[in-house]
């Protein structure tokens, strides 16, 4: 299974390189560092991005119900792994930044998960997948993003604009290559407009 797999990312790798927007697939470390603050508490979890279910794995180790989750993904050949992989989940094939433009979920979101190669994306895209994002979750629920970037992903602006901050969580050198987890959440003197 895990060769199918990586054989799988690099092939959608090398058919559309910036939406996979890595060199190889994520590993165990990143994956146990993202999904660190996750349990079975947490209570429903939406994962952007997913690929070939990594963090999906990591989240089940935590105690995340398979039910619980609705997992969106754009590229056909992952979503369609992550389907028979994960047959309780939720599997949508969608680009998630047109997450708004649906009535996705029937309770508020306890995390958000992603995956998503957010450097490779315009800022408005980003805009739109992280106001959704919040518009999904709970008061006090997180999304977390990794990435290979020395900074966050996302801007202090579009952070400021939208009401957010973003706390680094850690970095995972021995991921390939090295990657650096964040942590965003509301602002404590800012909320998002809901509306």
């Amino acid at each position: 299974m895990a060769t199918q797999n990586v054989l799988l990312f690099f092939r959608a790798l090398a058919l559309n390189p910036f939406r996979v927007g890595a060199i190889a697939p994520s590993g165990a470390d990143l994956a146990s560092l993202i999904t660190s603050e996750i349990s079975q508490a947490s209570g429903p979890v939406l994962e952007l991005g997913p690929g070939t279910g990594v963090f999906t794995e990591a989240l089940l180790a935590r105690g995340v119900s398979e039910r619980g989750l609705t997992l969106i993904e754009y590229g056909s050949d992952f979503m369609r792994l992550l389907q028979s992989r994960f047959p309780k989940a939720r599997v949508l094939w969608m680009d998630a930044a047109w997450m708004a433009s649906y009535d996705l979920f029937e309770e508020p979101l306890g995390a958000v998960v992603s995956g998503l190669p957010l450097l490779n994306f315009a800022p408005g895209k980003v805009s739109a997948i992280l106001a959704a994002a919040f518009g999904a979750l709970r008061e006090g629920g997180a999304f977390y993003q990794f990435t290979y970037g020395t900074k966050c992903p996302v801007s202090k602006s579009l952070l400021d604009q939208l009401g957010l901050q973003a706390n680094c969580m850690g970095r995972v050198l021995l991921n390939i290559p090295p990657a650096s987890v964040y942590r965003i959440t509301r602002s404590n003197s800012c909320k998002l407009d809901q509306a």
